[in-house]
């Protein structure tokens, strides 16, 4: 198998008839669930007792007067404030007012009537109020709707009524409390502040002589001249003029010391035009003049004739006066250059002196300016405290405006609000069915143990070679002709099929926990291999926890860790069994690391010597999970089964031992079902059929049985 399908799981894909089974399976459980849910919301509708509501709308201004006198004309509306009308659903369901609607309709006794007793306290009455009470606000308008439910309709609407005035009355007594109490307090903290600020006037005054701080300094934020500020900006673009003059004739210099010197007079021109005057170029042009003149003497007269004498000492000179001329050009440039570097440093020591006495100034004048900004703060706060105490003492002596109104007042409703009937029993209807329904899919969901061979064959992507039923016991006592052993008949005939190759003769059956029936399945699969007259060895190298030996009735002090251990020779540690094509090693005792000696050279060696002297070798193991030797086995085998208990363990795990015998490069030939219920799980009924027909033929018949498993395992060389 490729790694896609070692480390890919495939998608299961339900069917509507799947859905359909779940139900069906799980039909006692749902109808029981929704009857329950019935028949409790049908006999709750006529358990509770009937409940009539009244409502009374009002309108809730906040605490304003008649006549606006803020600037800005404070509006009574509370658009500003999202929480107002959640303030007062709270002020209204308050024990305050309740408590003064109980005692004037003395409902302390009424609702203990109710009730069927005869007083009940203040707190008593207060919980049964309040629980009775719904605020709320009017949809898509102002308007709060108080609502009360209670078995009387009348004593509803009392009630009702009763919370309006009661609020009415709590809002108009705190009005006026906080208004007298609110202008007392601000005058008393304007005093207080007002002489703080008197004080830190006087203190501004001092620092500002001590200071020595001008009318003009006083003026920039920072304590400076405006002079020095006007003068920092000149240096800054001087500073910037100065680096751009250096920049540019450093890199004119920098490029032309980079040419060679004969080539420097054609390249001053356009490297450095500032110095392109007509003098170089009459040089040069002398030069060349004096260059030809020499050339055709040359050719002319001869080298030692006086013309051409003559026309090479005029040369000389010419080319002299060029390069001087060069020479000059190239030293003026670095004069330049070495002045702007001057002019630049000269600048930028003039603008760092300048902002150090800035500086040292800011930082001195520095208290004087913190403590005139407190000072102006305090002078805004106090203008506006003084504001707000005018303005109150205006609105205190205006007319109040009205601040609840009723619009709707609350009147007795003879129809019942509660309970709900034809609201109740569909409600109980429709949880019945939904409740039923989903405990019945969660238990499906929460049981992911295997069920069946497809539930194996489309989680692992791996043949069923075998389905081992319930109750197995030891095939080499019970006989060759029980039920039981011809199950393995068919695992053994399956398995063969499966052999891609006939020199595969090493088996191994590996599971991925404890308890799956692994070492029965071994030992008794190689038993039918040996009564089929193959030469068959039995390997107990499971060195944790072995049991072989005691299916066998040995000995296990002397075993396969003595051999890997040379202790003794591989004749001495094989065992006769009464079968006489079966032999046996036991695990012997157990090392200090069963891991090291598994693994080792050693161990492959002795299963090479192994495969040439047996036709079958069957090694047990322990568990996949959690136990590395079953790992080390299962690369070293030719085939691995892997065994997996009906009904056990999770799917997830079988699938990573799946992944774990793949990942080490075992050889997975199939899967094999143990433990199987024949008789009461009606998807291995026909096993159980085959089984117990297969138990009473003769050897040719179980031969025929043989081929129909193979027939029935739909060619798996093709399918898998």
């Amino acid at each position: 198998m490729d790694a896609a399908t070692t480390n890919e799981v495939p998608e299961l894909k339900l069917h509507f008839l799947d859905y359909w089974r779940v139900i069906r399976l799980r039909r006692s459980l749902i109808v029981m669930v929704f009857l329950l849910c019935v028949v409790t919301s049908t006999l709750l509708t006529f358990w509770l007792p009937k409940q009539y509501a009244s409502t009374v709308r009002i309108e809730v201004q906040k605490d304003t007067p008649e006549i606006p006198v803020a600037e800005g004309g404070r509006m009574n509306a509370y658009g500003s404030d999202p929480y107002f009308l959640t303030t007062q659903f709270k002020i209204i369901e308050s024990y305050s007012i309740l408590t003064n609607v109980i005692t004037t309709l003395h409902l302390d006794d009424k609702l203990a009537a109710q009730a069927g007793e005869t007083h009940w306290s203040m707190e008593q009455a207060y919980q049964a109020l309040f629980s009775r009470i719904s605020v709320e606000q009017t949809r898509m308008t102002s308007l709060i709707e108080i609502t009360v439910r209670n078995s009387d309709p009348k004593l509803a609407a009392d009630i009702a009524n009763a919370i309006v005035d009661a609020y009415r009355d709590a809002r108009l007594e705190k009005w006026k409390g906080d208004r007298f109490s609110g202008i007392n307090a601000l005058q008393a903290k304007l005093s207080e502040e007002q002489a703080r600020q008197a004080t830190l006037e006087s203190n501004l005054n001092e620092l500002r002589v001590s200071l020595q701080i001008s009318d003009m300094d006083e003026e920039s934020p920072v304590g400076s001249s405006l002079i020095e500020t006007e003068q920092l900006r000149e240096y800054q673009h001087e500073e910037t003029m100065a680096l751009t003059d250096y920049l540019e004739y450093s890199n004119i210099l920098a490029g032309l010391s980079t040419i060679p010197t004969s080539e420097l007079g054609a390249a001053l021109p356009t490297a450095y035009a500032h110095q392109s005057d007509g003098e170089l170029s009459e040089l040069s042009i002398r030069r060349d003049m004096a260059r030809d003149k020499m050339a055709a003497a040359e050719n002319d007269y001869g080298p030692k004739h006086t013309e051409y004498v003559t026309s090479q000492k005029q040369f000389k000179e010419a080319q002299r006066d060029y390069d001087n001329k060069v020479a000059g050009i190239i030293t003026g440039l670095r004069e330049r250059v070495e002045i702007d570097r001057q002019n630049m440093m000269l600048v930028q020591g003039l603008k760092s002196d300048l902002e150090k006495r800035r500086n040292e100034l800011a930082r001195k004048n520095q208290p004087y300016f913190s403590l005139k900004r407190t000072i102006e703060d305090l002078r805004r706060n106090n203008e506006a405290l003084n504001s707000t105490i005018q303005r109150e003492v205006a609105e205190v002596g205006q007319p109040l405006k009205s601040i609840v109104i009723v619009r709707d007042p609350a009147r007795p409703v003879l129809r019942p609000v509660s309970p709900k009937t034809m609201v109740i029993i569909p409600f109980g209807i429709f949880v019945g069915l939904i409740v039923g329904i989903s405990l019945a899919f969660f238990i499906e969901y929460l049981d992911t143990s295997v069920k069946t061979i497809d539930d194996v064959e489309q989680a692992l992507q791996a043949p069923v070679l075998g389905v081992i039923p319930q109750n197995i016991g030891n095939i080499l006592e019970e006989g060759a002709e029980t039920p039981h052993a011809e199950a393995y008949r068919v695992l053994r005939t399956n398995i063969l099929f499966s052999r891609k190759n006939e020199s595969w003769n090493t088996v191994s059956v590996l599971s991925g926990g404890a308890g799956e029936g692994k070492t029965t399945t071994l030992f008794n699969l190689a038993v039918v291999f040996a009564q089929n007259g193959q030469r068959v060895l039995v390997v107990d190298s499971d060195l944790r926890r072995p049991a072989i030996h005691k299916l066998l009735h040995v000995s296990n002090t002397i075993g396969l860790t003595d051999f890997l251990l040379k202790q003794r020779t591989l004749d001495e540690i094989i065992q006769k069994t009464k079968m006489p094509t079966l032999d046996f090693i036991a695990s012997g005792k157990l090392p200090s690391s069963s891991m090291s000696i598994l693994g080792s050279a050693q161990m492959k060696e002795t299963i090479q010597e192994l495969k040439r002297r047996y036709d079958f070798i069957f090694f047990d193991s322990p568990p996949l999970l959690g136990v590395s030797d079953a790992s080390i086995l299962a690369s070293e085998m030719d085939m691995v089964l892997q065994v997996i208990q009906y009904r056990r363990y999770p799917q997830p795990m079988t699938l990573r031992a799946k992944q774990m015998i793949l990942k080490v490069g075992g050889n997975l030939v199939g899967i094999v079902l143990n433990n199987i219920n024949m008789s009461q799980d009606e998807n291995y009924y026909y096993y159980s059929g085959y089984y117990e027909y297969g138990a009473q033929a003769k050897d040719q018949t179980v031969v025929q049985l043989s081929d129909a498993a193979k027939e029935a395992k739909i060619d798996i060389k093709q399918k898998y």
